[in-house]
């Protein structure tokens, strides 16, 4: 497939570089230079029409003109709405609009992610570590570049996961433990008997290694990501771990019969907008419809599948309670026991969040589920 490009005039002579997007965003069809003459009103108004605009002036200064955007962009009111799924198909919508408007801010990088402006970073390794080499110039959005600059920072820090007293360092692109509360459900339900576990769409494979570390002999960690199996195997092997948990290339389930399956699926049925919202949005529910339906025909006569779920796609109406029940039924499979725990991120307690309504009530579940 051949890579988009970007076209623009400067000094009355036709320019074209490769267009760069982790988002999967368009190039603009419009592109103009700007400098640090350009006031954030002006920059702002053009990103709105959807011209790109392509800097050349100092970086810090870009850097403050995107600033001064995003304020704009955030005192645009919103519609009152009547239900919580209504807010959350406005707050979609509206993050949306708000990264094709901040997109437009646009840097040049040369061959090897050089950046060659005034006072620019040195994000070679944050590029290459993304992106892979670069052979060709190229140009990406100033807050992509910032996205990618702060992943990379998480993952020279990595996330203090408790039950493993030790940091996973996630990759960009591949979803962050963050949220811990997930995490410390499978730390503290007890394992059925048995020494082989699967762990379905590992990701970081932070539960493939709390398996590992609470006696699993075998792990066997899935994913269909590129990336996220190679955060997984630099994680295990980090943490002396990659003997006993084997990492494959596979769309959810592996060959056998195991006695523990688990499973931390996108929480939302909704469609993402970009790549690296995979993670969040699962449309149709479809990884979820893909772990219930199989894993009868994987687990032991024993044998147990920890499905760790979010309520929060039913209080804001995407998905019923009674709907993932009939799911859980269908697939021929039966509820042990739901162990539920409360979320202690920020945006559960932020009363000014769109979606606080829905986030106030979430609660966060391993189902463990047996065969019917």
């Amino acid at each position: 497939m051949t890579a988009p490009e970007i076209h623009w005039e400067e000094n009355q002579t036709p320019h074209s570089a490769r267009w760069r997007s982790e988002s999967g965003a368009a190039p603009p069809k419009r592109v103009v230079v700007a400098d640090d003459t350009m006031t954030a009103d002006m920059a702002y108004r053009q990103a709105c029409e959807g011209v790109g605009l392509l800097w050349r002036g100092d970086f810090q200064n870009a850097r403050q003109l995107l600033q001064a955007m995003t304020r704009r962009v955030d005192k645009r009111p919103r519609k009152p709405v009547d239900t919580l799924l209504d807010a959350f198909n406005q707050h979609r919508q509206i993050q949306s609009q708000r990264a094709r408007i901040l997109g437009m801010l646009l840097i040049p990088f040369d061959a090897g992610h050089g950046i060659p402006l005034r006072r620019a970073p040195d994000a070679k390794l944050a590029c290459e570590e993304a992106h892979g080499p670069a052979a060709e110039s190229y140009v990406a959005s100033l807050r992509e570049l910032l996205g990618l600059i702060g992943a990379f920072e998480w993952r020279k820090k990595g996330v203090e996961i408790p039950a493993l007293n030790a940091r996973i360092h996630p990759h960009y692109g591949v979803f962050s433990p963050l949220r811990g509360e997930y995490v410390d459900l499978v730390a503290r339900t007890p394992m059925p008997r048995g020494s082989v576990a699967f762990d379905i769409g590992t990701g970081t494979g932070v539960l493939a290694a709390v398996l590992a570390r609470r006696g699993g002999k075998r792990v066997i960690a899935t994913d269909t990501d590129p990336r996220a199996l190679a955060c997984a195997r630099e994680n295990l092997e980090r943490l002396g771990l990659s003997k006993q948990v084997d990492v494959e290339q596979t769309d959810l389930f592996p060959e056998g019969r195991v006695s523990l399956i688990v499973c931390n699926p996108p929480w939302l049925p909704a469609r993402p907008s970009s790549p690296v919202e995979h993670a969040v949005y699962d449309p149709d529910s479809r990884m979820l419809r893909g772990f219930l339906g199989g894993l009868a025909a994987h687990l032991t006569p024993n044998g147990e599948g920890w499905l760790i779920l979010s309520d929060l796609a039913e209080h804001l109406g995407l998905r019923s309670r009674e709907a993932l029940l009939d799911m859980i039924s269908r697939a021929g499979l039966r509820v042990i026991e739901r162990i539920d725990t409360r979320p202690t991120h920020g945006r559960a307690q932020d009363p000014n969040d769109p979606l606080h309504a829905a986030r106030s009530k979430e609660v966060t579940s391993l189902w463990r589920l047996g065969a019917a």
